[in-house]
Formats: structure tokens, C-alpha cells, sequence
């Protein structure tokens, strides 16, 4: 997968920041204040997953850029993009929208899964997502490679979520229907990576507008999450590490917080990856340290293309005078679509699959789901349709409700 990478420009040579931004805490306020991102419009499809939770896959399709009012056929040999954003972010975050863009342009499907409780979605089942969640990206990968098994398909993950989708490969290793993969700025190890953002006072202010960040994720589901974790401690969490001591090991039942960061750190799963993955860090970035990077690993691993650079800041990686491109984005999508002209991809083995959660499968008791006029979604009970009934076609605002088994893939 060298080769591969061999032929993608951005990858060859010295990136160079934006002169005015050289700093990266410019660089990733930078991202987070404004970012620059392109304009256009998501189609929304809504997705309720095993246990009754719901994910909005917010889609831009190729010929949308053209403005044509299409969906996609299931004989489609399109390639398909799935993004998985970082922590507290969704479709809208300026880095996502870059990438999507970016891809759609390039003639590629793009869909953005969000995470539960984001994008404007309730949460509807007592699962949160967390740093080590695989069982969401898992099954959003299933269901759209049986949807569209013609469709070769790769995943983006971005910060939090580049760790979820590194976790996730080196769990299914040969029987993931993707074909390739790209992990940007992940954290690797949660541990050392906790440590390191309470370290400094510049880090710990990163830590506490991150934990801002959450507590109002919480507030937007303040129900839930009363019901569930402790209230009183998540309102006063002033950092990371306090709010998944009330939140994230209480709903996932970790029994403390290094025990969740140790079980769903990436880096101890990179060596079961076996489909290429090309992996982005800044040495500079602010949040995820350089130390957790598993440097032996990946380059033990043959199907991994780790690239690092001097600067970036955390999935910024601004390039020109007026910023107005992402390097990362470009050497992605260079890298992607080299692969895609290869005969490299990844070719999924047939094994039979192993739930890797310790939370069981609750398929009759997933609620039906009504979309309310603040475009939030709330449970109306279990007498809906069928379980496995799954619509046909792409359209806005589709609501998926998927419960059948995996049995192609087996």
C-alpha cells in the first residue's frame, strides 16, 4: 500500500502552514471558530440501529453538486465515503464539511454517520456513544454494504472517531466489507493522552472546552442522561476525564476511567488491521500528543501508510495564504482514489461475526421514532411497523428501521 501512497502528492514533500496561522492552537481555534467550510445541503436519512438508538447519515451524492434530485441506485458502483466525525462534532463541523465536499466533487457518494444525540437526533435508547463505541460504525457499514454490495467503500475517522473506526478494523480484521480506510489525528491512547491535556495550562484549557462541549451534549439530553448517569456530577464536571467518571463509565459500566480508556485505546488494535489505512498526525497537535502515537505497531503492520508532519494542530492543517484549503483533506482524497484505482483494495473474507459488546442485542425492544417540528427525533412506543422493514431508496428525511440478520455477510 506504499505504492499506493507512493502516488499521492500531498504525501511527498514538506507541508507548509498557513504563514499567519503557524501556531497550532491558531491553527485548531482557527478550524473551530470559522474553518471556511463549503456551502451546500446534507440529505438526512435516519437510521435506528439493534438496541433502538437512532443515527442520522446525512448524505451528499455526487450529482448533488450538479443540483440534480437523485438517489442512488442499489446496482451502483459508485464509490461510497463513510466519515466518522471526532468528539462532540457532526456533519456540520467545518473539517467534515471540507472532506465531504471535497470527495462529492471527485464523483464519490459521501455519507457523515453522527454520532447518537448529534446532529439534531434524540437519543432513544439507553446507549451512549463513547470513545471505543464500535457497534454503531459496525453496523452502519453493514447495513449500507448490503444495501449497495456493488459500491466499493472506505471511512474517514477524525479525532475521536478516527479512534473508534482504527478499534473497529483491528476488531473485524479480514471480514470488513471495507476496502480502505483513513485515520486523522486520533488519539491512539486515551491514558496517555488524558495525562498529557491535564498536563500544561494551555492544555488544560483545551480540556475544559472540551468538557463544555460535552456538558452541553448532555443538556441536550438532560432526560436521559438524569435517568441514567449522575446528574449532579456531569453539571459539574470540569473536565474529560471527570464527565466520563459521571457519564460514559456509568452508562457503559467500565469500572473506572482508566479502565474504559485502557479497553478502548486504537492503539492496541492496530495490529489485527488488515485492510489499508492511511494515518495523519500533527507532531504539534495540542490535543492528541505525539507520545500515544504506536509507531512500532504501524510500522509492523504492512497495511498501514503512517504520515506525520511538523505542524497542523489538531485536524486543521491549513495550507495557502487565505487558508482556504485543509491539507489533510487533499492528501485523503488523493490517497483514497489511488487506492480505488489499484488493485489493492480490500476484499472482505466471509466469517461469522462475533458481537464485540458486552451490551446484548434488544431488537424488540427498539421504539419507533417521530420527527418533531424542532427537527428533533422522540420515541412513540413499539407498535410501528414490521422491525425489519427497510426502505427501498435514499430520500430526505428517510427513517431506516434495520433488525433483520447480517445473513449476506455470513
Amino acid at each position: 500500500y506504499h505504492c499506493v501512497a507512493s502516488k499521492c502528492r500531498s504525501l511527498h514533500g514538506r507541508y507548509l502552514a498557513t504563514p499567519w496561522l503557524a501556531s497550532p492552537h491558531l491553527q485548531t481555534l482557527f478550524l473551530g471558530i470559522h474553518g471556511r467550510p463549503p456551502s451546500f445541503t446534507y440529505k438526512r436519512q435516519l437510521y435506528t440501529v439493534r438496541d433502538g438508538g437512532t443515527i442520522a447519515l446525512d448524505w451528499l451524492l455526487a450529482f448533488d453538486l450538479e443540483d440534480a434530485d437523485e438517489i442512488i441506485s442499489k446496482d451502483s458502483s459508485t464509490p461510497l465515503l463513510v466519515v466518522v466525525p471526532g468528539l462532540t462534532s457532526d456533519s456540520d463541523a467545518a473539517y467534515a464539511k471540507h472532506l465531504v465536499h471535497s470527495m462529492a466533487r471527485k464523483g464519490w457518494n459521501v455519507v457523515v454517520s453522527n454520532h447518537r444525540g448529534l446532529g439534531g437526533v434524540s437519543i432513544t435508547s439507553d446507549c451512549l456513544y463513547n470513545g471505543g463505541w464500535t457497534e454503531d460504525v459496525r453496523e452502519v457499514i453493514n447495513y449500507l454494504h448490503r444495501k449497495y454490495p456493488k459500491a466499493p467503500m472506505f471511512c474517514v475517522g477524525t479525532s475521536i472517531g478516527a479512534n473508534i473506526l482504527v478499534k473497529y478494523l483491528g476488531e473485524e480484521g479480514e471480514s470488513t466489507p471495507l476496502a480502505g480506510a483513513a485515520s486523522i489525528c486520533s488519539p491512539w491512547d486515551l491514558v496517555v493522552c488524558d495525562r498529557f491535556i491535564s498536563r500544561k495550562l494551555v492544555q488544560r484549557f483545551y480540556d475544559k472546552a472540551l468538557a463544555f462541549g460535552l456538558k452541553g451534549y448532555a443538556k441536550l439530553h438532560q432526560p436521559v442522561l438524569a435517568r441514567l448517569a449522575n446528574w449532579e456530577g456531569i453539571k459539574k464536571s470540569r473536565s474529560i476525564r471527570e464527565f466520563d467518571h459521571h457519564a460514559t463509565c456509568i452508562v457503559a459500566k467500565y469500572e473506572t476511567v482508566d479502565t474504559y480508556y485502557r479497553r478502548c485505546s486504537s492503539a492496541s488494535f492496530v495490529g489485527n488491521v488488515s485492510v489499508p489505512l492511511l494515518c495523519i498526525s500533527a507532531l504539534d497537535d495540542p490535543l492528541c500528543t505525539r507520545e500515544a502515537i504506536p509507531w512500532d505497531e504501524c510500522r509492523a503492520n504492512k497495511n498501514i501508510v503512517l504520515a506525520t508532519t511538523q505542524n497542523g494542530g489538531h485536524l486543521a492543517f491549513f495550507q495557502g495564504l487565505t487558508a482556504g484549503k485543509l491539507w489533510w483533506v487533499g492528501a485523503v482524497s488523493e490517497f483514497l482514489c489511488a487506492l480505488h484505482d489499484s488493485s489493492y483494495m480490500h476484499q472482505q473474507k466471509a466469517e461469522e461475526h462475533v458481537l464485540h459488546s458486552s451490551l446484548e442485542s434488544s431488537i424488540d425492544k427498539s421504539p419507533y421514532v417521530n420527527i418533531l417540528g424542532d427537527g428533533m427525533i422522540a420515541p412513540v412506543g413499539n407498535d410501528g411497523p414490521p422491525s425489519s422493514q427497510i426502505s427501498d431508496d435514499l430520500k430526505p428525511n428517510a427513517t431506516v428501521n434495520s433488525t433483520q440478520e447480517d445473513e449476506e455477510a455470513k
